[in-house]
């Protein structure tokens, strides 16, 4: 019988919020939700269940202002509640606009950083002809 297994490939590893992904670390378990993130109960109790099932970073749609404006609501009951998660925002191409005019959303996301130590992506952009339909910031720290 043939050994189904393949070889990892070799990456670099980087921190998202408490947790290395990349490198040698194992595995790591991921989920999104969802939910409209501007639901934020709804969003708190999906992200709730997702960790207890075993996700170890939760991605939520931060795709326009009022999704924004939530997750720092959102940050703040699952703390609440103990669910340390590392929460990622998956932004949907202005990402450099709601980092910019949502402040708190930043902040409320943990940085992902490089295993050097420094900001793999920053939640703060420097220069609004960035766009990025991915993450900018995740986690809970």
């Amino acid at each position: 019988m043939t050994n189904m297994r393949e070889a990892r490939h070799i990456t670099i590893p980087v921190k998202v919020g408490g947790v290395t992904v990349g490198g040698a670390a194992p595995v790591v378990v991921q989920s999104m939700t969802n939910t409209d993130t501007a639901d934020i109960d709804g969003t708190v109790r999906q992200v709730a269940q997702l960790a207890q099932a075993g996700s170890e970073i939760v991605r939520i749609t931060v795709d326009r202002d009022e999704a924004a404006a939530a997750v720092p609501h959102i940050h703040e009951k699952l703390l609440k509640m103990g669910v340390n998660v590392p929460l990622v925002g998956d932004f949907h191409y202005i990402g450099h606009k709601l980092l910019s005019e949502h402040r708190a959303c930043a902040e409320a996301l943990a940085p992902v950083m490089s295993a050097s130590g420094t900001n793999a992506t920053s939640n703060f952009p420097t220069s609004s002809k960035s766009r990025s339909s991915t993450t900018s910031r995740s986690a809970l720290a």
